[in-house]
């Protein structure tokens, strides 16, 4: 059976207009998606270069392919499961910079280049002293980015037109403001000049992402199935879902030229994105973390059997659009629209979500994930937000470490676990013994960063959740919520 390459299939060659730091799973299911759906419907004309970040990767296998890769999206759209697979063609090249760095450089002599993309970890977009503009390459994604700009800068004579659009994906708070920083740093370390720090600073957009895919990646357990209905071999084959969104924080001039709203892709173009990364944070991880314990012990393992079970759905649904949505400051319309993309993204059949793989350090998700929407919710409402409460009692259930008899696996940071094992030890199922492990949990600092028995109520509430759990077990607690 034959590789996939341009060979076998017919497909179109782009100018390279976009240089990208990374070829894993998540960009080629992702923004080179994006690409190549632009290029087929709005003309987009762009082609993308693709930049091994790291001493290892993927880039002999992209060339053995000729930049081609099929892509499955999986999942819930407009309320039906959807699988649909396709090539995507946009990247004409892949470069390996540790064997060949004036390849890679030269990229920054290409008229056409206007776009940066990177996903290299989060760890990727960080300062190495050790980095200098002689090395070939530089260990650091931002230092070799600077060599690349710099050696722009010197060819176009610093010209303005000739600046580039720069669009991280890596998982980090204002991913773009950070790269821009390190990016100076070393333009004041290699001591390139004040010219070009000003040439960085107005002819260069950093923009500051959020993204939002489940990407599992190569579906190495189905892969003959895959072979076989496709007719050839692809190394490279990805798996996404249906779900997308990708926040970019930029000038006007970037959605004008990155044209992804006009063939109906999921990105929003912002000059805050705040919002849309709290909103994620509270509506899409915030349901996950709240979940967990009360889905687990009520006796499920799945994510998606939990929203298909008409208790511990029903539960989450009034956590997500009753306690959650009211403290966020976007339209009713968005919130609505994004809580119910969230449903369907947990309900995905072609993705499996096991509660244990999600439970780990739960303690510290809660404080970040649903405790500012407890906070908010008191403050805006003036009243306790019952289902969220009602989470926060099933986890420290949860601690306990058994369900129906048997251990459960926790995972956290060995203080965590050391304190719940050393309090429960102390709890017969008394109301008393339980009050007393509950305010000992919300007067804990190290966890919340704050005293939460101070709230009015709130301790009585998670208190009386927990005695039901404990006494009357989850199926009941939970009825009566």
């Amino acid at each position: 059976m034959k590789t996939l390459s341009r060979k076998i299939v017919p497909t179109h060659s782009y100018p390279e207009r976009v240089l990208q730091f990374g070829e894993g799973n998540f960009l080629r299911a992702f923004a080179n998606w994006m690409i190549h759906e632009m290029n087929k419907k709005v003309g987009f004309d762009s082609g993308v270069v693709v930049v091994q970040p790291i001493i290892h990767g993927l880039t002999k296998i992209l060339s053995n392919q000729d930049g081609l890769y099929t892509l499955y999206l999986n999942g819930i759209k407009n309320g039906k499961a959807v699988s649909k697979y396709q090539i995507i063609d946009c990247i004409q090249r892949a470069i390996n910079p540790y064997e060949k760095y004036s390849v890679y450089l030269a990229n920054a002599e290409n008229p056409d280049l206007r776009f940066v993309i990177s996903n290299t970890t989060e760890a990727g977009i960080a300062y190495h002293k050790d980095d200098q503009l002689e090395d070939t390459p530089q260990k650091s994604y931002p230092g070799k980015l600077t060599a690349l700009l710099y050696r722009r800068f010197q060819v176009f004579k610093g010209a303005s037109d000739k600046g580039l659009i720069i669009l991280p994906c890596e998982l980090i708070d204002r991913n773009g403001d950070n790269l821009k920083k390190i990016i100076l740093q070393y333009a004041v370390d290699w001591e390139l000049g004040t010219a070009f720090i000003l040439w960085i600073n107005e002819s260069n957009v950093f923009c500051n992402t959020l993204v939002d895919r489940i990407v599992p990646g190569y579906p190495k357990n189905k892969i003959d199935i895959i072979t076989e209905e496709l007719g050839y071999k692809d190394d490279l084959v990805v798996e996404g879902e249906q779900f997308h969104l990708w926040v970019i924080e930029a000038p006007t001039k970037v959605k004008e030229e990155f044209p992804a709203a006009q063939c109906g892709l999921n990105v929003i173009f912002t000059d805050n994105m705040e919002p849309y990364r709290t909103r994620k944070v509270r509506i899409l991880n915030g349901a996950h973390t709240s979940l967990v314990p009360v889905g687990y012990l009520y006796g499920i393992e799945k994510v998606r059997e939990c929203i298909e079970d008409p208790v511990v759905g029903t539960f989450l649904k009034n956590a997500i659009f009753n306690e959650i949505c009211p403290t966020l400051d976007l339209s009713e319309e968005e919130l609505i629209q994004f809580s119910n993309d969230v449903l369907d993204r947990f309900k995905n059949p072609y993705l499996e979500h096991a509660l244990m793989s999600i439970s780990l350090n739960s303690i510290s998700k809660y404080k970040t994930r649903v405790l500012p929407s407890v906070l908010e919710y008191i403050k805006r409402k003036k009243e306790l937000p019952k289902s969220l409460l009602f989470s926060l009692a099933s986890l420290i259930a949860f601690y306990k470490g058994e369900r129906n008899g048997e251990s459960i696996k926790l995972a956290d940071n060995q203080e965590v676990l050391d304190f719940f094992k050393s309090h429960w030890l102390q709890v017969d199922r008394s109301e008393e013994s339980l009050t007393e492990m509950v305010n000992a949990v919300l007067a804990n600092t190290n966890f919340w960063d704050e005293d939460l028995t101070k709230y009015k109520g709130l301790q009585n509430e998670v208190a009386s959740a927990l005695n039901s759990i404990i006494n009357n077990g989850m199926k009941t607690a939970i009825l009566n919520a």
